[in-house]
């Protein structure tokens, strides 16, 4: 596959546990998992009790009307450990990933070109068939319920 998975920017995620502020410079929330929660960093859904934060995050890297900033988890310590692989995200039933998801693709100006929520089951097809667009610069899973940001996913070019 032509793509290389981003989880969270670094720095977002060094402030947000060691100086307690998000994307937006607000304070984070401290909070005990309810157990299922999308951990944005490690790529995986939470253990009940795991102390997580609860932070407003931006995957976008320039201003434009498509920039928002969401909701992300993030593990309240560092050391997600390795993680999942594309594939093995795709192919989980009931992991990190919902059932369906909402796909979209974004140009190097950031607009969203092409949107479509999936099941699980075809998003490999669809990028795959997206890898031969050249107008295509990286896609987003998000979760469709919410909308929330799940992973972008750039090109390997």
């Amino acid at each position: 596959m032509a793509w290389r998975m981003e989880t969270l920017d670094e720095a977002f995620a060094a402030a947000a546990r060691t100086r307690g502020v998000d994307a937006q410079g607000q304070p984070v929330r401290r909070v005990a998992a309810q157990g299922g929660e999308p951990l944005r960093d490690g790529l995986r859904r939470a253990r009940p009790g795991e102390a997580l934060l609860l932070a407003s995050y931006s995957p976008f890297r320039q201003s434009g009307p498509y920039k928002e900033c969401g909701p992300v988890f993030v593990g309240a310590a560092s050391g997600a450990g390795a993680l999942p692989t594309l594939e093995t995200l795709l192919g989980e039933d009931g992991g990190y990933l919902a059932q369906q998801m909402a796909l979209r693709a974004y140009d190097a100006e950031q607009a969203i070109i092409e949107a479509a929520i999936l099941p699980l089951a075809h998003i490999q097809t669809r990028l795959e068939q997206w890898e031969a667009r050249a107008d295509i610069a990286f896609a987003m899973l998000r979760f469709p319920a919410h909308g929330c940001y799940a992973l972008r996913l750039n090109r390997e070019d």
